[in-house]
């Protein structure tokens, strides 16, 4: 429906002017007058000889159509512009390219000359667009004295028939524009006609393409809102509800081309079905926590209804220098649109061993619970878990048994997660217990907030900042599982300590808080397309009351990183020292996969 303004938007990539390589062609020249530096900048990157040159290209035959096509990309880039008028000349061995014939073939061509007059830069006079909504917002720029640019009659289109679009009419497209350039005045008079089209309600589903996964359950899953006004919103919403589900690599969901008689629009949805099964494996090595590596195993619809079953196993601590080696084994269970559309049923077992430095555990942990899928940046999570551990610390050794009540609350608009650039992150968790054998009754808080920046007109910087808080309100030390006590020190808290060192000093030995706190700071630089580099500090806190700050110590580290993106996400590779008091060591190195945080 845009075609019309569509053609007039062009890019391609080069400089004004120059000399190409002697062989059958012995000189290019380009001379543009009467245009600022944007324009300017527009008109090199739109000219197709000046990209040809670039790439060395020297035939004439093809260098021939090339200046013929010429003419054409540059007046759209002037256009674009705002400049109406323009004279535009190619000269190829002193001939006007648009007069020589299509089916001549030359021998050899030596010059090249492109000459571009721009004229006079119109502004626009009359700015109609009708008819439209009244929440409609239409861009600034499309108004009497602007520049009248063909992206911005663009825009303006487009502006107007989503607004349409947003009240419930689907249909709505441009009908028609009546552009007229004044050139005795420099102005352009613009009207842009929109058909509205009626206001629209979901009709019938076809679902198409599904071979593994029940209709039922596509249908469940989508939650198609038969008899809602159709909005893109809605739309957008209910294909994502399928792609969220992970059960599908390709989600297409199309709309009838007639409504019905009865004021409703049918769609269909194509689908593509992902492998049922996936396994992956991962590592991450730092000085004093050794290695650490990963590996899980998923089937995506295990029971014909698009359900998630998966098994995770992880080793950590070979080869470091942080107690024993730490073991993991969990699976998880998972329903999409369980009760309620947007929400899933997951159902959790885990066991892990952990023999850290300062305290040994073993903890079997079983969960079941609910996660609400708010909106595409928010997500909610309760549950009812009980978990049996036994652990020996500086307390002494003990049996905890705990039925918690986890909440948790995800704000996630990073535009990447392993490489963000922008966005914010927000982790918030809150889990009451009731506390069984040696274990205390209270509420675990935690929160992890980040934020990033891209500083530059260029984007290579970006600034990435981290705050964590923690803590355990109501038992004594001795009556929380030393796993759920917080300590500092590491990757993950700061980097630069040793793994953990910083805790409370309980008789002399050292054992986790009840309370954490730690901010991280990162300057990010970007080389080039693969390397970059980043300096951080680190600072962490923790106390032996539940609230941060009180009664408690701190440490601090920073230092150097480098990263290297290989396609999945950067490979990180961090040095860092202690900028505080070290309770040991005085050069810490961590290598990973996706940055820091």
């Amino acid at each position: 429906m845009y075609r019309r303004f569509r053609a007039m938007v062009i890019a391609a990539g080069i400089a004004m002017s120059g000399t190409a390589p002697a062989q059958a062609l012995e000189d290019m020249r380009f001379f543009a007058s009467g245009l600022n530096d944007g324009a300017r900048e527009r008109l090199g990157n739109a000219s197709l000889l000046a990209l040809a040159r670039s790439e060395g290209v020297t035939d004439p035959v093809e260098l021939l159509a090339t200046a013929r096509a010429e003419y054409a990309r540059l007046i759209e880039a002037l256009y674009a512009e705002g400049y109406y008028g323009p004279e535009i000349s190619v000269r190829v061995d002193g001939r006007e390219a648009a007069t020589i014939p299509p089916f001549e073939r030359p021998s050899r061509i030596d010059v090249i000359v492109v000459d571009v007059r721009a004229g006079q830069r119109f502004r626009f006079g009359k700015a109609n667009v009708r008819p439209v909504t009244t929440t409609t917002v239409l861009p600034d720029d499309f108004r009497r004295g602007r520049v009248a640019r063909t992206g911005t009659l663009i825009e303006t289109a487009q502006a107007a028939v989503d607004g349409w679009r947003d009240a419930g009419h689907p249909k709505a497209r441009v009908a028609g524009e009546d552009l007229r350039v004044r050139h005795r005045d420099g102005e352009m008079d613009a009207a842009i006609f929109i058909e509205p089209g009626p206001r629209l309600r979901f009709g019938t589903l076809a679902v198409a393409g599904n071979e593994r996964v029940r209709t039922s359950a596509v249908r469940r899953i989508i939650g198609w809102p038969r008899g809602e006004v159709v909005t893109p919103d809605e739309r957008d919403r209910a294909a994502n509800r399928l792609r969220r589900s992970g059960a599908f690599r390709s989600v297409v969901l199309t709309e009838a081309e007639v409504p019905n008689p009865d004021g409703t629009l049918d769609f269909g949805v194509a689908l593509v079905e992902e492998r049922p099964r996936r396994f992956g494996i991962g590592g991450e090595i730092s000085t004093e926590e050794g290695l650490r590596l990963t590996a899980f195993w998923l089937h995506r619809n295990l029971l014909g209804d698009a359900e998630r079953l998966r098994f995770d196993a992880e080793i950590a601590g070979i080869g470091g220098q942080t107690g024993g080696i730490d073991t993991l084994l969990s699976t998880r269970f998972e329903r999409p649109a369980t009760f309620f559309v947007d929400t899933d049923l997951f159902v959790g077992l885990s066991y892990e061993n952990l023999d850290e430095p300062d305290f040994a555990s073993e903890t079997i942990e079983a969960e079941v619970g609910l996660e609400r899928i708010v909106s595409d940046a928010l997500t909610l999570e309760v549950g009812v878990a009980f978990r049996n551990s036994t652990v020996t610390d500086a307390t002494g050794s003990g049996t905890f048994q705990l039925l918690s009540f986890p909440g948790r609350a995800v704000w996630n608009t990073r535009d990447d997660p392993l490489d963000p650039t922008e966005g914010y992150f927000i982790d918030a968790g809150l889990t009451p217990f009731l506390g069984f054998s040696d274990a205390g009754t209270g509420v675990r808080a935690t929160a992890d907030a980040r934020i990033y920046r891209r500083l530059g007109a260029d984007g290579r910087f970006v600034v990435a900042a981290r705050g964590q808080l923690g803590s355990v309100i109501g038992p004594d030390i001795s009556s929380v599982p030393a796993d759920l006590r917080f300590f500092s020190g590491g990757g993950g808290t700061v980097r630069g300590q040793p793994y953990q060192s910083l805790g409370v000093d309980l008789d002399g030995e050292l054992t986790g808080g009840l309370s954490f706190a730690a901010l991280s700071g990162e300057l990010r630089a970007a080389l080039g397309d693969t390397i970059g580099l980043v300096g951080f500090v680190d600072v962490g806190f923790v106390g032996e009351n539940a609230l941060p700050g009180i009664e408690g110590d701190t440490h601090a580290g920073a230092g150097l990183g480098l990263r290297y993106n290989a396609g999945l996400g950067p490979i990180r590779f961090d040095v860092a020292v202690p900028v505080s008091e070290s309770s040991g060591g005085s050069l810490f190195f961590y290598v990973g996969i996706g940055q820091a945080f």
